[in-house]
């Protein structure tokens, strides 16, 4: 594959130096830093930065690091926070609420203040993705491609009762998440090779998985499982059924956005408060989201900017750690690599290990982003965490390096299980998926060095069992 050129890679800052610039009129400079997001999503992916790989049609090659975690983890931060900031501005649905409204000018500068960092860490994370995108790869081992589909199924179905003993073993939980992604993923890659096979009792298998994955995101509260199951099922059936897909998912996936705001907040005030069981809580907030009206107090128009403005994005509770790092607290530094150190080992071999939770949850009350006692878990994101350990220093190195670790990691997986098919789609996309959005240092540190265990004792089963053979 042929190398960028330095100057290419500086264009992707181009955006970011731009909003910085400009920073003395923070409209001008949050515009220039939101927008500069969309010029490096076409940069990268349209290929003018670095040729894009030519081992695959770019249909197939949707779950590398370059388009997926790149959509979702740049996507998420970056994009979202348009409605945050029309909120600011004293708008709602986009439209100005009050003629006589005034805008808190600490409130917008530090909104484009933020946007600023997500400019700037979404160049880096794509350079480093870039930077370390080799391909075609040298394949040391291979799978005969009849067997892939049914070693899919299996997977589907072996991973998820894993998935249940880790969790019943203390101090292992972290593996039975592993696993339950993984399942997920098999089962949904399965489904997409299942169909256009005509394989049956695999396909009626695999949706009855996939139904159980969906039912199990509708009653998580959250929004990210719902949209991540269709977006998922959506890119595996993409490259067989691409008109089907476009005309079909994207619509979905517009009308998650409209519902999902009423149907959270209708479920968590049911299931949440205890009043009534998570299957009739799914049922009233479903019949709350379909109806508009029904089942809250709240108008849905009103609901879905709420959420919009904050829910969507994370950029509100951003603004705080800004506000306070470093004015009244000091840069976090090397205590974060230290924290994630001690995360790094499995509570069964160290019982009375600090809880991770606690650890990250210090730094929230620390900035006062919530109160100290409140029964909410507000995690900062990867991002926020690179800026509390060094400021745009540590938002541009952190990035980097978060941008090449999921690429070399998705290389390697390729390398060990014979292709795309087996190393990115399935292997990388079930164990590493806290890639996709990113979370604190010592979770995500912690996930990614155990899943890398985990993909490496899987490389091994599956040569010893005979699945993998060496080219």
């Amino acid at each position: 594959m042929k190398k960028a050129g330095f100057e290419k890679y500086l264009m992707l800052f181009v955006p970011w130096g731009f909003s910085v610039l400009f920073k003395l009129d923070p409209v001008i400079s949050y515009l220039m830093a939101w927008s500069g997001s969309f010029i490096i999503f076409y940069l990268s992916m349209s290929g003018w930065v670095k040729p894009l790989p030519t081992d695959r049609p770019i249909s197939e090659q949707l779950m590398r690091p370059l388009f997926l975690i790149q959509m979702i983890f740049a996507g998420y931060s970056c994009c979202t926070t348009i409605f945050y900031f029309f909120d600011v501005l004293g708008y709602v649905d986009f439209h100005k609420s009050s003629a006589f409204y005034l805008v808190d000018n600490e409130r917008l500068e530090l909104t484009a203040q933020c946007q600023r960092y997500y400019c700037l860490g979404h160049a880096a994370f794509t350079t480093g993705v870039l930077m370390f995108m080799q391909y075609p790869i040298k394949k040391r081992y291979h799978i005969e491609t009849s067997k892939v589909a049914n070693l899919l199924f299996a997977s589907a179905l072996i991973s998820y009762p894993v998935s249940i003993i880790f969790s019943r073993v203390p101090g292992l939980g972290q593996f039975a998440f592993q696993f339950n992604s993984l399942s997920f993923i098999a089962g949904t890659l399965a489904l997409a090779f299942a169909i256009p096979l005509h394989k049956i009792w695999n396909t009626l298998i695999c949706i009855i998985l996939y139904g159980s994955n969906f039912y199990q995101a509708l009653i998580s509260g959250y929004k990210e499982p719902i949209i991540i199951s269709i977006l998922v099922l959506g890119i595996f059936l993409y490259p067989t059924y691409k008109k089907a897909v476009l005309v079909t998912f994207i619509p979905l996936l517009l009308a998650l956005f409209i519902f999902l705001p009423t149907y959270n907040k209708i479920f968590r005030q049911s299931a949440w408060a205890g009043d009534v069981d998570v299957d009739q809580a799914s049922q009233l907030a479903l019949d709350a989201a379909l109806n508009k009206s029904a089942g809250s107090s709240l108008g849905a128009d009103e609901s879905n900017w709420d959420f919009l403005s904050y829910r969507l994005s994370e950029i509100d509770m951003f603004k705080d750690f800004v506000k306070s790092t470093p004015n009244r607290i000091d840069f976090y530094g090397n205590v974060l690599l230290k924290q994630s150190a001690i995360a790094l080992v499995p509570r069964i071999f160290w019982p009375d290990k600090p809880i991770t939770e606690e650890l990250v949850m210090e730094r929230v009350y620390d900035a006062e982003v919530i109160n100290r006692g409140s029964n909410v878990s507000a995690k900062p994101a990867f991002i926020v965490d690179a800026y509390l350990y060094d400021g745009t220093p540590g938002v541009f190195i952190w990035l980097l390096i978060y941008g090449a670790v999921a690429q070399l990691i998705s290389l390697k997986a390729e390398k060990l299980f014979g292709g795309y098919i087996l190393g990115t789609a399935l292997i990388f996309s079930g164990l590493f998926q806290i890639l996709w959005r990113g979370l604190s240092f010592e979770f995500l540190i912690n996930s990614v060095f155990w899943a890398y265990v985990s993909m490496l004792v899987i490389h091994r089963i599956f040569l010893a069992t005979g699945i993998l053979k060496k080219v």
